[in-house]
């Protein structure tokens, strides 16, 4: 069993937020945001969600240098060392491999070795690292820590990748999907398919991944039974996932190798912000995730959604009797359903006649999208 003391967690909090504009602006994006009005952020709450399993120390979030001030006032016991500052965005592969070279060094440092000094093996090197994004809502968080912590274990007994998937509840068009072998379809492939075979129960092969897939496309992949929404979580120790982008991703490793002396150094800052923006922009799902063979899925219910949208917030909210919400106002409804509205606190509105409606109005921008085109939403704000 894994121990807790090895147990360490990436929190990915650079992202803008631009498909919750006008509520999330680039100076104060959604994960540094109260959605619910519970009195902490997405950020804070993705914290607390780790803390009975990952000691606060193992605990690193990566972010772009503008947010490191937001970080520090909203979690005070986070120290500046562990917030990991991107100078460019570069997207999620070269944001991991920039906290896996810093829990590395960190690792070497603890057991007495150093970056030149190559003889360290896996015993030595006992991270157990979880990576998930800042901005997810949990809603079972006790569950999810006993699917972690069950993770956590699997991926130090074996040299594999671990990826959580959401059963999918919906013919969802706004997430990933991920097609495993499981029991079903493991009788169903042809001799000599090359595929890993399971480790341990309840943990099974990823046999593809695919992008977001249209309407169609979505409810094939629910009535299969083969598919789990993509989480964006992962699992993974220390050495596997370095040999990985070792093997799979060079160009982003190789960068990072060049100052691996530096990584937990004074002198780390300037060799990221010296090395960083020649990263290539790439994700970890394509660079990583997608060519590895050694790549496996829990099927995991934990009451999970990746609060990504504005229609992703309204189905997790309270309606009304016609299906309409309001948050942070008060919302008068007539001849209304399905819409949502956020207001700043203390206005009121009258919403009259409409249906499946976003209405959003902060700091002075207003918006008034349809549901239906919300993935339009970031390509508006662009445009203003």
């Amino acid at each position: 069993m894994a121990k807790k003391e090895n147990n360490y967690c990436v929190i990915m909090a650079g992202g803008v937020g631009s498909r919750f504009w006008p509520f999330s602006r680039e100076e104060k994006p959604k994960q540094f945001l109260d959605f619910f009005g519970t009195g902490r952020s997405l950020l804070q709450m993705t914290i607390d969600r780790f803390r009975p399993i990952v000691p606060v120390e193992n605990m690193f979030i990566v972010t772009n240098i503008a947010y490191k001030h937001l970080i520090l006032e909203q979690v005070p016991d986070i120290k500046e060392s562990q917030i990991l500052c991107e100078p460019a965005r570069r997207n999620t592969a070269p944001c991991i491999a920039y906290a896996t070279a810093h829990i590395r060094a960190l690792c070497l440092r603890r057991a007495g070795l150093t970056a030149a000094n190559q003889d360290w093996t896996r015993e030595e090197m006992k991270a157990n690292i979880v990576v998930a994004a800042s901005d997810h809502l949990i809603l079972e968080e006790e569950k999810f820590r006993q699917t972690i912590l069950k993770a956590f274990d699997f991926v130090s007994e074996y040299n594999a990748i671990c990826t959580l998937g959401m059963q999918p509840t919906r013919p969802e068009t706004g997430y990933g999907y991920i097609q495993y072998i499981n029991e079903r379809s493991q009788s169903e492939l042809n001799d000599g398919m090359s595929v890993a075979k399971p480790l341990n129960d309840g943990i099974y092969p990823v046999k593809t991944f695919t992008e977001k897939p249209n309407l169609e496309m979505a409810k094939v992949f629910l009535e299969s039974g083969d598919f789990l929404w993509n989480s964006g979580i992962f699992i993974w120790n220390l050495q596997t996932i370095s040999e990985a982008f070792r093997y799979l991703l060079p160009e982003v490793a190789d960068r990072f190798r060049e100052g691996e002396l530096l990584m937990g150094t004074d002198k780390e800052e300037g060799f990221i912000e010296e090395m960083f923006p020649k990263c290539p922009n790439i994700s970890i799902d394509y660079g990583i995730m997608e060519k590895a063979d050694n790549v496996y899925v829990m099927p995991s219910s934990f009451g999970w959604s990746d609060l990504g949208t504005w229609g992703s917030l309204y189905e997790l909210s309270e309606k009304d009797e016609d299906g309409n919400v309001s948050l942070h106002s008060e919302a008068h409804f007539h001849e209304a359903k399905g819409n949502i509205v956020v207001l700043e606190p203390g206005k009121k509105a009258i919403v009259q006649g409409v249906e499946d409606m976003i209405i959003v109005e902060e700091k002075g921008a207003l918006l008034v999208c349809k549901k239906a085109e919300e993935q339009r939403i970031k390509q508006f704000v662009s445009e203003l």
